[in-house]
């Protein structure tokens, strides 16, 4: 019976591959005198078993012991009919079990069969591990017990999006296995349950509000714990809000310190040594390298921002944030040489040239891959390819040459069998889908590009990127309901400096411990690939056109893969016409550019002549006052960096004298990062109620690490620059004089602008509202033209002020269907009572005025 894989005999493929016979034996001999062996046909008989197990082990999670056992059961019966059968046959018909292929279907259903009942029994029994124990039952009554807990994951920082005043409590989140329980009547149970701990915490700062804003704050000891560590918590169990794999909730009391009740193993302290020393290594970086390089090589995400994390989802990115089958390819390649190299001769990279035979070199590369899952942390990408690489060195050292496909599909069935709660995680899917993409479409499509003239190195960077894109862009779209247009070339762009980067952080992580100058010098090497990783995620999500809504369900993803599939079959076409090609790509880097100027002759958006634009950036505020050609001034941020970024974009602003940002509250400071993006800032002007402390403190940061001036802004200020010129009326410059809050103490704005008055209230109060109309400033606010109402439009509005004012266009800024019924109902009918036109960017998306002196005109986007 002839081994699978061995398509031609020894004498035909000695003859036919003398040039790699002579390349394997130039190699020193050390790979003993047998020749390398041509791989036939891709062998796909575990494909089907490994399909069936992931798909077995999805559904069988959530189901009763009896549906567990009754498929198991009956997928052996049928697996011991087929085999029966085939063997019954086998006695009829000699040779029928040598003869080729002729049993090849029944072998491989029987093999589906099998694997389908282990993978029932596994996911039954990993389902029936979060019905067990009192966890469950506790969580009901949402009781308050003492638990003991085992860290099994790295704890993280959780803060959700801004959606208001101020964001989310920021919380600790901790994956764990429970082991001890005791309730309050006193009874003590042992268990060992999986549950996810969240830890509310504070911020904590110094003493006063002063020395906390320049000293900042300090990371909770939550987030130093590691896995495998014991602690010891007074929490409140809950049901899971969406299942999954836990069985409970702890929400933990008193999280200021943790009661430690037992140290994590020494493989962990060696992995946390190494992981500090990478942050250690790193802290005199740029912000953006410093944050990403410990993500590029051990998945450490701590100091993304959330605007950063925000810019890699939107170029399709995240994966470099995720360690995944490409960091460890790339360690390995150092050692083994290309993989491609590697199928014919195996003996490329570091191991040959230091004398290292075969089977050792695929010793060290399994410590390598070990110490790897270790460091990383057992993600399921981690596993994924940790598994794959595990199968590869196993060919490797009993000098079978595998297909990589049954690499893979091997991975994937182990993996499944081993925690079937990886067969409903996304991004174990997306995980497969890329390595698939680039072991089957990839290559061909490479081909095919090498075949019309494109470099072959340029070729299969795009194949990889585009094979990549495609299988992944449905999944993605029901992750994010996005579909990006900029994730091929922002993937293109990245792909040359990941391998540096990965490369030069793991020398850093493992020089670390014990020459830190040594890792520093290493760390800034690699912060230059990094900071480009970093600049063109950035670059690419503020492009206007840098994707599009898609529905986020899976009738949509499968929308998205018939748009796909229709796309490759008309651009197969379009390759035999270059320059029907060559005019698709500019409709296409025009659609995803939008140059102002363009925009404005398309969509009509910003109107020529504008003088004053509301952006829509959701629940916040974001204005732009018009100061000339591509200058403005920006008064507040709103809270998402990319939506103003996106805003200041299309109205061409590339420069801004002066930066207002009326007071701290997140959703008018937290978008500050996108207008600082890319332009000549001259200054920052903010209030002196420096509260909340937090975003304050954000500010200046921010300010700081771009070399901007920060000041503050006081009643009877007045500033001019071009055509626009404006007076400070709201806070007053007494310092005795102590506001209700944050919303109070709002920077107010009278500006004058080609003969229009507008007035900006930022989100005062009444109180303040009616201090202001007994201010000095009082008798300058009659009859302005256009008002931005205070507070997006709530219902707290001062009468006194609204008639004053008397405006004849009123401009209110808040989010579609946002939770506090903003705008106010009473607020737009008073306004408009008063005659004057309302509009808001919850209806009326962005908003420009236009005119000049008596005549007024308004536009939306």
């Amino acid at each position: 019976m002839r081994e699978e894989g061995e398509g031609y005999d020894d004498r035909r493929d000695e003859g036919r591959h003398g040039t790699r016979a002579a390349v394997h034996a130039a190699s020193g001999g050390r790979l003993g005198a047998a020749h390398p062996r041509q791989e036939g046909p891709t062998d796909l008989r575990l494909v089907p078993p490994a399909l069936a197990a992931w798909a077995t082990s999805a559904v069988m999670l959530d189901a009763a012991p009896a549906w567990v056992t009754g498929t198991a059961v009956g997928c052996l019966v049928l697996a011991g009919v087929l085999m029966t059968l085939r063997v019954g046959r086998a006695r009829r018909v000699p040779g029928a079990m040598t003869g080729g292929r002729s049993g090849w279907p029944a072998v491989t259903v029987a093999a589906v069969l099998v694997c389908a009942a282990a993978a029932a029994v596994s996911a039954g029994l990993h389902g029936a591990d979060l019905r067990r124990g009192p966890l469950p039952g506790l969580a009901e009554r949402y009781a308050t017990v003492i638990a003991e807990a085992e860290i099994t994951s790295d704890p993280r920082l959780v803060r959700p999006r801004v959606r208001g005043p101020a964001p989310a409590p920021t919380a600790v989140l901790i994956e764990a296995d429970v082991r001890r329980v005791e309730t309050r009547d006193g009874a003590t149970l042992v268990t060992r349950t999986p549950v996810l701990m969240v830890v509310d915490v504070e911020r904590r700062r110094s003493s006063s509000a002063s020395s906390a804003f320049s000293a900042g704050d300090r990371p909770s000891p939550w987030l130093a714990l590691l896995p495998s560590t014991r602690v010891r918590v007074t929490a409140r169990v809950v049901p899971p809000a969406d299942g999954g794999d836990t069985a409970a909730v702890l929400r933990v009391r008193d999280p200021k310190v943790p009661e430690v009740a037992g140290e994590p193993s020494a493989a962990q302290r060696l992995a946390g040594r190494l992981r500090a020393g990478l942050r250690e290594a790193t802290d005199g970086l740029a912000p953006d390298a410093r944050a990403l390089l410990p993500g590029l090589v051990v998945g450490d995400t701590a100091r993304i921002t959330p605007e950063l994390d925000e810019a890699f989802k939107e170029t399709d990115l995240a994966h470099t944030l995720a360690v995944s089958g490409s960091n460890l390819t790339i360690i390995l390649v150092l050692l083994v040489g290309p993989p491609g190299l590697a199928q014919r001769v195996e003996r490329r990279g570091l191991a040959p040239r230091l004398g290292i035979s075969l089977r050792t070199t695929a010793l060290l590369g399994g410590a390598l891959t070990l110490g790897f899952v270790i460091v990383c942390r057992p993600d399921p990408s981690v596993l994924r390819a940790a598994a794959c690489g595990a199968v590869a060195l196993l060919a490797l050292a009993t000098g079978r040459r595998r297909s990589l496909i049954p690499a893979l599909a091997t991975a994937v069935l182990l993996l499944v069998l081993y925690d079937p709660w990886l067969s409903r995680s996304h991004g174990f899917l997306l995980s497969v889908l890329a390595t698939g993409a680039l072991l089957t479409l990839a290559p061909r499509w490479s081909a095919a590009l090498r075949a019309r003239r494109v470099p072959p190195r340029l070729a299969e960077a795009l194949a990889a990127a585009a094979a990549a894109q495609a299988l992944c862009a449905p999944v993605v779209a029901v992750l994010s309901a996005r579909v990006s247009l900029v994730a091929v070339p922002c993937n293109l762009l990245v792909e040359f400096a990941i391998a540096p980067a990965t490369v030069l952080g793991f020398a850093a992580l493992a020089t670390a411990p014990w020459a830190m100058p040594v890792a520093k010098a290493l760390a800034w090497c690699a912060g230059w690939p990094a900071g480009w990783i970093a600049d063109v995620a950035r670059t690419g999500a503020a492009l206007p056109g840098a994707g599009v809504d898609w529905p986020g369900s899976w009738p949509g993803a499968a929308l998205l893969a018939l748009a796909t599939v229709a796309l490759l079959l008309a651009g197969r076409r379009l390759l035999r016409h270059p320059w029907w090609c060559g005019a698709c790509g500019v409709l296409l880097l025009l659609a995803v550019v939008q140059p102002p100027p363009l925009t404005r002759v398309v969509t009509g958006w910003p109107p020529p002549g504008w003088r004053f634009a509301m952006c829509d950036v959701g629940q916040g505020d974001a204005t732009v006052l018009a100061a000339g050609a591509g200058t403005g001034v920006v008064v507040d941020a709103g809270p998402d960096p990319v939506l103003v970024d996106r805003c200041l974009r299309t109205l061409g602003i590339t420069r801004i004298p002066l930066v207002v940002l009326t007071h701290f509250h997140a959703d008018h400071v937290a978008g500050l990062p996108g207008v600082l993006r890319g332009r000549q800032v001259g200054a920052i002007e903010t209030t002196a109620y420096q509260e909340p402390v937090d975003q304050a403190e954000f500010v200046r940061r921010e300010a700081a690490a771009r070399g901007v001036s920060v000041t503050r802004a006081a009643a009877g200020e007045e500033r001019r620059t071009g055509g626009l010129s404006w007076r400070v009326v709201w806070p007053p410059a007494d310092p005795t004089v102590v506001p209700e809050g944050p919303n109070d103490a709002s920077v107010a704005l009278l500006v004058r602008s080609a003969g229009l008055r507008l007035l900006l209230l930022g989100d005062l109060e009444p109180p303040a509202q009616r201090a202001l109309l007994r201010s000095p400033a009082g008798p300058l606010l009659g009859g302005v033209d256009v008002l931005k109402v205070a507070h997006h439009g709530s219902a707290y509005q001062d009468p006194g002020l609204l008639s004053r004012t008397a405006p004849r266009l009123a401009l209110i800024s808040a989010g579609a269907d946002n939770t506090y019924g903003h705008p106010a109902p009473g607020t737009v009918a008073a306004l408009r009572a008063m005659g004057a036109m309302v509009l808001s960017t919850d209806r009326d998306g962005a908003l420009a005025v236009t005119g000049e002196g008596a005549e007024l005109g308004v536009a939306g986007d």
